[in-house]
């Protein structure tokens, strides 16, 4: 949860986020005078995995006056509240299903807000625990500008949509599974890859600031020696990869628009991808000497998406993970991106043999680095 204090303070500068261990309910413990007096002046109440009795009952008794609780893998007795009001804890199926038809306004907010707070929590990474904290401060504190226009709001939104994709949407009305699908999507955040009519405008993140490496082999780092470090035919070892739902693997060909960065080992990447335009900023974090793996770092945006995102690629030469002995170093680089290794996902690439990548006719992938066996990996400068 330190970590994820960290990452609320790169949405905004004025978010605090004070971490707590299970230790507070010793009634002669400073850290419960500490917490009591943080609790006066709290919005928000986070609870995770508190199930000691002492605990639970120190918690009823000293935080009637925080508007906002929500808790998660906790004890049942430890109730969510919003905006002042309790709130059923998450069940299986709706959390209102009890309640009397028709629902008032406020409960359905409250609905939403829940749905999509344990949603997020359930995909257990920092970024979807970051988002529950944003969506309670969005819908009960304050406005949350990166969570803006996530719904259509009045007419004219609904005007844009039917304008350009009338005779789509009455396709989809029409077809069973095609409205299906669209319940299912109607749950998901609504971005118009297309058309933009909710007028979103995401921005490449400025933080976390990640400085790129400065020389490699003992040698100043300079922009030729830069590209030959990105484009040395890495493997991926920690990324997101795309498969079918049947296993089948799929390739994806991308054409990369790519400039230099102000400083040797950052580029700026622009794709097309599905209508969408991403903007990226890539930095070079580390390379080992041996090109055993490398460490990239990224900053991106679909702006007409709404979607701003960072994130990092650990590569290698036969994309498997580094010896052991590799590891402080590593860690060392992960910890210049404000990245954990248990928030990287593992890539199986047990079938990824020879995929099919080609280069532009009269191109070439290395300037001052040369490759003499790629399968011993064995480089040269």
């Amino acid at each position: 949860m330190l970590h994820t204090a960290k990452k609320l303070k790169w949405v905004d500068d004025e978010y605090e986020m004070l971490v707590f261990t299970d230790n507070f309910y010793k009634a002669d413990d400073k850290t419960a005078v500490q917490l009591r007096k943080a609790l006066g002046q709290a919005n928000i109440l986070m609870i995770v995995a508190v199930t000691n009795q002492e605990s639970v009952k120190w918690i009823q008794a000293n935080c009637q006056d925080v508007s906002n609780i929500i808790c998660f893998d906790s004890s049942p007795a430890l109730a969510n509240k919003l905006g002042g009001s309790i709130v059923p804890t998450k069940t299986t199926g709706s959390i209102f299903s009890k309640l009397p038809l028709p629902q008032p306004k406020k409960v359905k907010e409250s609905e939403e807000v829940v749905r999509s707070v344990f949603e997020a929590w359930d995909r257990q990474n920092s970024d979807d625990i970051r988002f529950c904290l944003l969506v309670i401060i969005n819908a009960y504190i304050r406005p949350v500008p990166i969570l803006k226009n996530l719904r259509a709001k009045g007419f004219s939104t609904l005007n844009c949509m039917v304008s350009n994709c009338g005779t789509q949407i009455l396709n989809c009305l029409l077809d069973p599974n095609c409205r299906k699908a669209l319940q299912c999507l109607n749950k998901c955040s609504p971005v118009d890859q297309k058309h933009n009519c909710l007028e979103l405008d995401a921005k490449i993140p400025d933080k976390p600031l990640v400085t790129p490496m400065v020389q490699f082999r003992g040698q100043d780092l300079d922009y030729e020696t830069a590209e030959d470090l990105l484009w040395a035919g890495w493997g991926v070892w920690i990324g997101v990869g795309v498969s079918t739902l049947d296993g089948d693997l799929v390739w994806r060909r991308r054409r990369y628009r790519v400039k230099r960065g102000k400083i040797p080992g950052t580029f700026y990447f622009s794709v097309l991808d599905n209508g969408v335009v991403s903007n990226e900023f890539w930095t070079i974090v580390d390379v080992s000497d041996d090109f055993s793996w490398g460490l990239f770092h990224y900053h991106g945006a679909a702006r007409a998406a709404g979607q701003s995102y960072t994130g990092a690629v650990l590569v290698s030469a036969d994309g498997s993970y580094p010896d052991e002995s590799q590891n402080p170093r590593l860690v060392a680089a992960l910890d210049r991106c404000s990245i954990k290794e248990w928030e990287l996902f593992s890539v199986d690439n047990c079938s990824c043999q020879n995929p099919p990548l080609g280069l532009p006719e009269g191109s070439s992938l290395h300037y001052k680095i040369k490759i003499e066996d790629s399968e011993s990996s064995s480089i040269s400068v």
